[in-house]
């Protein structure tokens, strides 16, 4: 009886599969391309590209047939999580869907092959989207102008610090060197103001999560010429005090900077520029549904209120006598952000979201959004730390402080069993004033199946960490990489990969 027949039927199962590398599917003088006959004469590189343009040595690619490609590719991406095959609650982030019709009308021809240095005549329809979406973008935040240049979230925070400080620069305000941010801002505000050149003090938020008035009021000074706020903030809480802050910024002489990350949950029902926010960046890609991550592109508008548009970038979208056109004569202008006007094609896609939702849809957006939150922080408080448990904006913030004492689970143990799971874990470790936090936003496009289906996730991984805390620290283990060394990969990652059978 051979080996196989002895084992016992449980001994037996199929083998896991290991995604090789692409390069370690070589196999020397395997093509994924064939050239035809021409004239009877077999074509090949020689006879279609002059010598002088030819490699004089092969190069080290991996030589494969077109199918192993395919294969190889579309496994990898099977790999992938993502908002359209994973619930993605990543919290500060508003990972939502991306409905495929914006992705088909930023596709069409007179949209996707257009060349920023076409006359502008010819490109009138792409600038008249542009003109109405900036139009809608100051009726949505209740601001006077817009500018879309700006490529990113924070390139827009950028943008707007430059803003500020030409505006202080330009009206007697040179000795306003320093920009106020609260400890739960995003981490990339108090890096914008630093890039702009200004000096960052932070203040403590207060026991319910929001800007404590008498550190603000002991931090503003002639100094400052900004404060940054999220509202709502990081935390997910809507901050009551807004009007008393931004008046208390306005009698110091600073203005008040409002960062867009946030404003999923306000649609239709608040607008920062009511609030008394001067400057506003938002991210369109949360807020308005284009692609997120990958790197880019992406796109971060800035609005301000009237005083501040003399000091909007150039070139500005404007419109004469039905006549659309790019503007660049400004003299007080921070100048040109942006090597053309725009990333069109990503701001095309949330032109079409906002026009297909109208002031209704986008305020259910906001509406669902908030209710969803609060369903699962109302659902999940029974099971864990909720450090600031009444009612939540878009998002809310668990602390596994307790379960990271008391049974050596910590935030990151969790989030990786949620990815055994199938389920993308929330952002972890943020905001910082949270100790071992998971941070959750549902976003609205989720439906109620979803979510329960999570809430009972959630709660295997609250009995598990009582009754097997071990099994955590093993985990993930449905990844080709199961549990690296986190400190070394950053201390000394492995950037490129060699094989010696193709070096020359």
């Amino acid at each position: 009886m051979d080996n196989v027949a002895q084992k016992s039927r449980t001994e037996l199962k199929p083998e896991k599969q290991v995604e090789k590398l692409i390069i370690d599917r070589s196999v020397p003088g395997r093509k994924s391309y064939s050239l035809p006959k021409w004239n009877g004469e077999q074509i090949s590189l020689e006879t279609c590209i002059p010598c002088e343009h030819l490699r004089a040595k092969k190069a080290a690619l991996p030589e494969v047939a077109e199918l192993e490609i395919v294969r190889h590719f579309t496994r990898l991406s099977q790999k992938n999580f993502s908002v359209d095959t994973h619930f993605y609650p990543l919290g500060s982030c508003t990972m939502k869907y991306n409905p495929k019709f914006n992705e088909e009308i930023s596709g069409l021809s007179g949209f996707s092959h257009v060349h920023p240095l076409q006359p502008q005549s010819t490109v009138q329809g792409t600038l008249r989207i542009l003109y109405h979406l900036e139009q809608l973008l100051n009726t949505i935040c209740g601001m006077d102008a817009f500018t879309l240049q700006p490529a990113a979230g924070a390139h827009g925070e950028l943008v707007g610090m430059m803003i500020i400080k030409s505006y202080h620069e330009k009206n007697g305000g040179n000795g306003r060197t320093q920009v106020i941010v609260p400890d739960s801002s995003h981490g990339t505000n108090p890096s914008s103001a630093h890039l702009a050149g200004y000096e960052v003090v932070s203040i403590p938020s207060n026991d319910k999560g929001m800007v404590d008035l008498d550190q603000l009021k002991a931090a503003l000074s002639d100094k400052t010429a900004a404060f940054m706020l999220t509202n709502p903030n990081t935390l997910g809480v809507f901050d009551t005090n807004i009007l008393a802050i931004a008046k208390m910024v306005h009698q110091a002489g600073a203005l008040l900077y409002y960062d867009g990350a946030n404003l999923n949950p306000l649609l239709g029902i608040s607008r920062p520029g009511d609030m008394g926010f001067d400057v506003v960046h938002v991210n369109v890609h949360k807020t308005f549904s284009t692609p997120h991550g990958g790197g880019g592109p992406g796109a971060g508008p800035v609005g301000v209120k009237k005083r501040l548009i003399p000091y909007l970038p150039i070139p500005r979208v404007v419109q004469q006598g039905g006549t659309y056109s790019l503007e660049e004569d400004n003299p007080d202008s921070i100048g040109r952000v942006l090597a053309f006007y725009a990333n069109v094609g990503i701001l095309i896609r949330s032109y079409a979201y906002i026009i297909i939702n109208g002031l209704e849809g986008l305020t259910k957006v906001g509406e669902n959004a908030i209710l969803n939150a609060n369903y699962l922080m109302a659902r999940l408080k029974k099971y864990y730390s909720v450090p600031h448990d009444e009612a939540v904006m878009h998002e809310f913030v668990i602390s596994l402080k307790e379960e990271a004492d008391r049974y050596g689970v910590r935030a990151v143990d969790v989030a990786k069993w949620l990815i055994d799971s199938g389920i993308h874990p929330p952002t972890i470790y943020f905001p910082l004033i949270v100790a071992e936090a998971l941070m959750v936003e549902p976003t609205e496009t989720e439906a109620r199946e979803t979510l329960d289906q999570f809430v009972e996730e959630m709660i295997r991984i609250h009995d598990a960490i009582r009754s097997n805390a071990d099994i955590f620290h093993d985990l993930p283990m449905t990844t080709p990489v199961s549990r690296p060394d986190e400190v070394l990969a950053a201390r000394k990652p492995v950037l490129n990969w060699h094989n010696i059978h193709l070096q020359d």
